[in-house]
């Protein structure tokens, strides 16, 4: 039997400021995690299971994929066949930019719901992911980024993003602001309890029902984010393993793909033209 090849290509737009990917011939599955950044996509060919802020969906060719910062999500092929996905991804600051250009106003969107089957704005994010990818540089790519944006808002957003949710408790809070203050040090479920003073199985049970993923997978998302910065910035992915926590290399190289769908070089080498 013929296996198709997989091909994982992504771009990085220096005028929009914004990543592209198009994952053609996958059967990656990824685990639970979230992104600092929106993500906006939809899939070319195959099905897949969705799992976003505890909801399901079954996702199919024609439906688009709308991530906001931090949203918990995981998914798995469930057809057997393999996977064609293309998507932008706009960190925070970007869109906040834009939603000013389209609104004069300084705030961020907050999509919902998070899946919106068989959309006919499918066809304007593949125009402008096709054109990111071919690497044109006229300006009808910047009149739909934003025409998409401004279409997205009028029809997917609230305000702005929500305030943390008022039932969150301090302890939740403070086990957040601890990995993210510690994330490179070994830390134990015990560092945990005695932060919070709770028992350990009542920690993971009420820190995974507020936030929506376990104290370890938010580590774990933690510490991709900052890897991502730094191998932005040209750090060889030998030296994150060791800024972020990591064991080894080889450790890190496979929870990097694991996550991200790229080895921690080839998501290096997308940045290289950005520092010359």
């Amino acid at each position: 039997m013929f296996l198709k090849q997989e091909i994982r290509t992504v771009k990085y737009d220096n005028e929009l400021k914004v990543e592209a990917y198009h994952f053609q011939g996958i059967m990656q599955k990824f685990p639970n995690h979230f992104h600092e950044y929106y993500v906006i996509g939809f899939i070319e060919k195959g099905r897949r299971f969705l799992s976003c802020r505890n909801r399901e969906y079954t996702i199919e060719p024609g439906d688009l994929l709308l991530f906001n910062p931090r949203d918990n999500h995981r998914c798995e092929q469930i057809d057997g066949q393999t996977l064609d996905y293309r998507c932008i991804n706009i960190q925070p600051e970007i869109m906040s930019q834009a939603v000013f250009e389209i609104t004069g106003k300084e705030s961020l969107p907050y999509f919902a719901p998070q899946v919106i089957f068989h959309s006919e704005l499918v066809s304007i994010l593949r125009d402008l992911h096709q054109i990111i990818m071919e690497d044109e540089t006229d300006f009808r790519k910047e009149e739909i980024f934003f025409f998409l944006l401004e279409q997205l808002m009028e029809e997917y957003t609230g305000q702005a993003m929500p305030s943390e949710p008022s039932e969150q408790s301090t302890k939740a809070k403070a086990i957040c602001e601890f990995l993210e203050t510690h994330y490179k040090d070994n830390i134990t479920l015990d560092d945990l309890c005695n932060l919070t003073g709770l028992s350990k199985y009542y920690l993971l049970r009420s820190f995974t029902k507020q936030k929506g993923i376990s104290p370890y997978s938010y580590l774990e998302t933690i510490r991709i984010d900052h890897a991502k910065k730094m191998l932005e910035q040209g750090m060889l992915p030998i030296d994150v393993a060791f800024h972020t926590g990591f064991n080894d290399q080889s450790h890190f190289t496979n929870f990097f793909k694991k996550f991200i769908g790229l080895t921690p070089k080839q998501y290096m080498n997308i940045f290289k033209n950005t520092h010359s």
